[in-house]
């Protein structure tokens, strides 16, 4: 398995210890976490569950299709036939029953996958499964349930944060990730997928570093047929995942839609205030926990932006949205071969720019590592300021530090070493005087270059006190 060595590593801990484990792992759709599990445990599930999708169903006869579909699961591994449970108490009485009867003293592994599809309304699902746990479950020794779904807020409400009878029962929780940059090349290079390190970016400014994804490369192609192959063609198999992804993992995915797109028209992102205005929800918790929602699912991060105070931002962050919403979205007609015959068009490459921002924003902790400061602590945002003198100013990274250093980032996506002009040397010279204004004498900034392969060094380049390229971003 490529990555996740410190996940696998906490799951045979749990495993080996001599007391009752609840484990909920969450995180996006398709991040790998039936996949974990399955590895991870091998040979040693003793029972095991997925629910029924929403998407694939007719919502008015779910709780009696996902009772059902959980009796066939009883009785594929190992339960006498019996009537058919009418409601989840009695699911849950029967799963008891079979591990009675299975027990031998050894370590008990439930596997329940896409927990979160099992609660539909009305159904009584939570009442059932905590009278599971805090009945029955907990008092064995020998017994280690986890439970998954990628609809992670309510992961998080009903379990970890759970303040009803589940309160403080989870006894351990972890959140998969998208891959960084560096477990996205082994695993291509796993699948036999020959990519340079500039390409392997250029995937994950579409793909997110999503290992389901990136699945589907094929071998022998170049990243624009496999792009191509994906989101263009007639059969592309990433081409209705924006819609299928949404409507999975989230109750209201129109509304959730709605504050995405908004979100994607400006890279600093918008204000709780400018959301409500701007999409036309009201001010109150359904707009929280839209909001909470969409970042628990790793969509959108909350911030506040380098000078404005305490004023909370919402920035997109999920690079397959991203993507999906710029070449994909509202299309009336995908042309066939789009990605090879405009790979080298204006507005691929002006897109690139601000992707890779995006890249950059999602591989912080290996910027860090490349300036020796992963032991300071540090903030991280966008920042703009309008001037008197000139137009305003922007800044794609800053990185406040603790130790009363601020590193100004400039980000430049470039297909070979980039060069500092004399035009743009004036230009961070009057960031930098712009950005001196609005912090404290005590601090210093460094100016700093993230891009590709490095800096062409002459009179200007002096500007930049670090240089980072690729290999640092591909650091572990």
């Amino acid at each position: 398995m490529i990555g996740r060595k410190r996940e696998i590593n906490e799951l045979n801990n749990l495993y080996s210890s001599n007391k009752s484990e609840l484990v909920a792992i969450y995180g996006r759709r398709r991040i790998g976490k039936t996949y974990l599990v399955d590895e991870t445990f091998k040979g040693r599930i003793t029972f095991r569950h997925a629910g029924l999708s929403p998407v694939d169903e007719n919502k008015k006869g779910m709780l009696k299709a996902q009772l059902e579909h959980f009796y066939y699961s009883l009785l594929l591994q190992g339960m006498k036939k019996s009537k058919k449970p009418e409601s989840w108490l009695e699911a849950f009485y029967m799963l008891e029953k079979l591990l009675e009867e299975m027990d031998d003293g050894s370590r008990q592994l439930i596997f329940l996958d896409e927990l979160p599809w099992m609660d539909t309304p009305r159904s009584g699902f939570m009442t059932a499964f905590e009278g599971f746990w805090n009945t029955w479950g907990c008092h064995r020794n020998n017994l280690m349930v986890v439970v998954c779904g990628s609809a992670n807020s309510w992961i998080l409400d009903n379990l970890i944060n759970n303040h009803g009878g589940l309160y403080n029962r989870v006894t351990y929780e972890m959140k998969l990730s998208p891959f960084t940059l560096n477990e996205c090349e082994k695993f291509y290079a796993n699948n036999n997928v020959k990519l340079s390190k500039y390409d392997i970016v250029q995937s994950y400014m579409i793909l997110g570093g999503i290992p389901y994804y990136m699945g589907y490369f094929q071998s022998g192609m170049s990243l624009a047929q496999n792009i191509d192959n994906l989101f263009f063609s007639k059969q592309g198999k990433l081409k209705d995942e924006y819609n299928r992804l949404f409507a999975s993992i989230f109750s209201n995915p129109e509304v959730m839609k709605k504050i995405v797109d908004l979100l994607y028209t400006r890279n600093a992102g918008f204000t709780r205030s400018e959301i409500v205005e701007n999409v036309g929800i009201n001010d109150g918790g359904t707009l929280s926990g839209s909001l909470n929602a969409l970042i628990a699912s790793d969509f959108v991060i909350k911030y506040v932006p380098f000078g404005k105070g305490k004023k909370e931002h919402y920035k997109i962050v999920d690079p397959f949205c991203m993507f999906y919403l710029h070449f994909v979205d509202k299309k009336k007609k995908l042309e066939d071969n789009f990605w090879q015959q405009n790979v080298s068009s204006q507005q691929i490459v002006s897109w690139r720019g601000y992707a890779y921002e995006n890249v950059c924003f999602n591989h912080v902790q290996q910027i860090k590592k490349a300036l020796g400061i992963s032991g300071v602590i540090t903030t991280h945002s966008a920042w703009s300021k309008r001037s008197d003198d000139m137009e305003g100013t922007q800044i794609d990274l800053l990185i406040s530090r603790n130790d009363n250093i601020v590193n100004m980032c400039e980000i430049k996506y470039y297909g070979d070493k980039f060069t500092v002009s004399k035009d743009y040397y004036q230009v961070l010279l009057h960031r930098q005087d712009i950005l001196s204004k609005e912090i404290s004498p005590k601090i210093s900034i460094h100016n700093t270059l993230i891009t590709t392969f490095g800096l062409v060094y002459n009179e200007y380049s002096g500007i930049f006190s670090n240089v980072i390229t690729l290999e640092d971003l591909f650091a572990e």
